[in-house]
Formats: C-alpha cells, sequence, structure tokens
C-alpha cells in the first residue's frame, strides 16, 4: 500500500479556508487535480506534515498554524519608502507591486497606507499570521520515479 511520504507522487483535491469559513481556494472544480512529489517543496511544510501517511481513498480536515504555514506576520516586514522614488506612478492601498531584493529577486509587497509624503509596503504574505484549515481528499499515491498508467490509446 503506498502511504504519503518521502519519494511519492500524490494527486489530490482541497479546499482551503480560513478559520472564520472563507473559502480561499478549492480545486474541486478544476479539470486535473494538483499533483506534486512529496517534500519537493512546492508545499506548505504544515499541510506536507499533516498529510504524511495518508493513502489514495483518505479524507481530512486539518488546521495549519500561522507558523507552519505562509508564517507569523511581521513587523519587520513593513518598510516605508518616500513617495518621490514611485515618480508620478499612481498608488492606492491594497494594491500589489513587485520589487527587487538586494539579491535582485523579485519580491511582491502590498500598498498599505499612503500618508503625506510615504509609502507603507508590507511585504508579508497575505497569509502571514492566518490559520489556515485544509479539506483533502487523496486520490493517488504512487512512487515518485513511476510511469503514469495509459488507460486508453490516444485518439488518432
Amino acid at each position: 500500500m503506498n502511504v504519503i511520504g518521502p519519494g511519492k507522487r500524490v494527486s489530490l483535491h482541497f479546499t482551503v479556508s480560513l478559520a472564520s469559513g472563507e473559502v480561499l481556494d478549492s480545486t474541486h472544480e478544476r479539470d486535473q487535480p494538483p499533483t506534486f512529489v512529496f517534500g519537493d517543496g512546492s508545499l506548505l511544510p504544515g499541510f506536507e506534515q499533516a498529510i504524511s501517511g495518508l493513502k489514495a481513498g483518505d479524507q481530512g480536515r486539518f488546521t495549519i498554524a500561522a507558523a507552519d504555514g505562509f508564517g507569523v506576520w511581521n513587523e519587520d516586514n513593513v518598510q516605508h519608502f518616500p513617495r518621490h522614488q514611485f515618480g508620478e506612478q499612481m498608488l492606492e492601498p491594497g494594491m500589489v507591486m513587485h520589487f527587487a531584493d538586494a539579491s535582485g529577486a523579485e519580491l511582491p509587497g502590498v500598498i498599505k497606507d499612503l500618508p503625506e509624503g510615504v509609502v507603507v509596503v508590507d511585504f508579508n504574505h497575505p497569509l502571514a499570521g492566518r490559520e489556515l484549515v485544509f479539506e483533502v481528499d487523496i486520490l493517488r499515491v504512487l512512487d515518485a520515479e513511476a510511469s503514469p498508467v495509459l488507460l486508453a490509446e490516444p485518439a488518432r
């Protein structure tokens, strides 16, 4: 029996919500379920930990603490910039802008406030500090190196 863990390719459907019940994302209406290799870094560590040991056909509901999701909200990630650095660009609270960090990598930030002559940008992930509730339906668990099984001849 294949169970979720290192070296496994997993196909699943999920719904992620806030503790309030507000649904943030769901894959149930998509044509193809998401598939990932356990431990490849594409999923939140808390999510991988929660589904570890499940197998095809299992369903689950679990809460991920902020620290195991998108991190805790950090005041140090809120920066203040002089307004003149943005030129004539129209800015408004809630806008997402892309900045370059010291290494040149792209870093998104949300305009939080525009007090006189200043632009306040929050570089925390928008879900930082929030508990997340996941509901999952595990569809398939295979060895990561396994080739997909062809169920029908392709149309010619």
